[in-house]
């Protein structure tokens, strides 16, 4: 592969410890966003790489929060945790078994333990104002967001908590089946009372100053249930919408938590490659698709929106055989011949770290990175005898700055799977 040759401008680094993570965070420099993908979403070597770069941009560049792919409500349990806000008493793992919503694993992980205390750890060491958050940007916790409006709204606007109360009202016939209420929203649907919701919210947000974070929560919670809505109501449909309903959904949300924390903020952002990997240069684009890599970039430039993918030859992963079916390990078969995996195996079986030059006059015809080819991305539900539609033709040098190559990866340690001895497994192979 031509990326060894000297003419070429992307450079590879061998990848065994924190310290080789130096050329990324050069890479990064004074970069705002910093989006972290994953190639599923159940690899322990992922996301052991992910905290290891995140502590580093925490600790040395004044990175102000983690924003990931999941709920809202129990990211932001989360976040008061780590911060000292609530639930003092408990243990890492108490709190993050209330991620109680299929697929549990992505986020109830021993992975996530060690990171969450070592949040925990680094906030009790930092004045109020320097202590990192952990946000979660997705769009699917419809009731939960209501019922926390309802729970917060009682004590501090009783007459905003009845409109909230009516809106869930308004759901209730649907028994929390997000599919169901998709169907009959085709003849009857909550959009005007959750829209109405929000409207009354934001009148009122900026006197919900109870904790340093109510405002942003409780707005939060109310473009949640509005968005939510709208993409459950577009299920019913045969395109796209829905998966572009969800990214701008998680860029609008970071862009209201960069907006809360100030001008100077910066964002730690861990999602799956399909949603960071800029989807112009996939084929997604010929779909109508783009993602929030795509936004970041176009919203911020270039320079100041960093991605990072993921991606490893073969291994072990956990994930389910259906939707909410139980979690299972699963084997990773060797990457299909010509993917940008089985490329980089055939070099060298070595893991290591690949930095392109994006620069105009950096392109190489010869370099693989530079066409596109095929790259592996795994979901919650997957089949590993036939994951031949499991790849996304990728443009690489172009969709990625950065990519982390894991020859062999294993499957991460869920919580509601009971470790021998009920003690937190070894999740790091070595020293960070």
């Amino acid at each position: 592969m031509s990326i060894t040759k000297e003419e070429s401008k992307t450079k590879v680094y061998p990848l065994s410890n924190s310290k080789d993570l130096d050329p990324l965070l050069q890479r990064i420099g004074d970069s705002r966003i910093v989006l972290l993908g994953e190639a599923s979403h159940g690899t322990h070597e992922y996301y052991t790489w992910r905290s290891a770069i995140t502590k580093r941009l925490i600790e040395e560049k004044g990175f102000n929060f983690i924003a990931v792919e999941g709920d809202w409500p129990d990211c932001y349990r989360v976040n008061r945790y780590i911060k000292g806000f609530a639930d003092n008493s408990k243990k890492p793992e108490e709190v993050l078994r209330n991620f109680n919503r299929w697929p549990t694993w992505m986020w109830a992980n021993w992975e996530i333990v060690a990171m969450v205390t070592w949040l925990k750890d680094f906030n009790q060491k930092s004045p109020a104002n320097k202590r990192a958050g952990f946000y979660g940007l997705d769009v699917y916790s419809l009731w939960e967001s209501l019922e926390a409006l309802i729970n917060y709204l009682k004590n501090t606007d009783p007459s905003t908590a009845k409109i909230a109360e009516k809106v869930l009202d308004c759901f209730s016939a649907y028994e929390k089946n997000e599919r169901l209420y998709a169907i009959n929203s085709l003849s009857a649907s909550c959009k005007n009372e959750v829209v109405q919701l929000l409207k009354e919210i934001r009148l009122k947000a900026s006197h919900y100053d109870h904790d340093p974070e109510a405002e942003l929560n409780t707005v939060q919670n109310a473009f949640v249930a509005v968005e939510a809505e709208n993409y459950y109501r577009n299920m019913v449909t045969f395109d796209n919408q829905t998966w572009n309903i969800r990214d701008k959904h998680m860029m609008d949300t970071l862009n209201r938590i960069l907006e809360f924390h100030g001008p100077n903020s910066k964002a730690i952002i861990w999602e799956h490659n399909t949603h960071v990997g800029d989807a112009r240069y996939t084929s997604m684009r010929k779909s109508g698709m783009f993602n929030i890599g795509q936004l970041a970039r176009e919203q911020y430039s270039e320079n100041e929106a960093v991605i990072v993918g993921f991606g490893s030859y073969s291994g072990s992963v956990m994930a389910g055989d259906d939707w909410g079916a139980t979690m299972q390990e699963m084997e990773v078969p060797e990457a299909k011949k010509g993917s940008i995996e089985e490329i980089l195996h055939n070099e060298s079986e070595d893991n290591r770290m690949i930095i392109f030059d994006r620069s105009r006059n950096s392109l190489n015809a010869e370099d693989e990175f530079n066409k596109v080819v095929p790259h592996r991305a795994i979901g919650v539900v997957y089949h590993p005898k036939f994951e031949e539609g499991n790849y996304v033709p990728s443009h690489f040098s172009r969709r990625y700055d950065s990519f982390i190559y894991i020859d062999r990866t294993t499957a991460l340690h869920p919580l509601h799977i009971k470790p021998d001895g009920g003690q937190m497994p070894e999740t790091y192979p070595f020293e960070f």
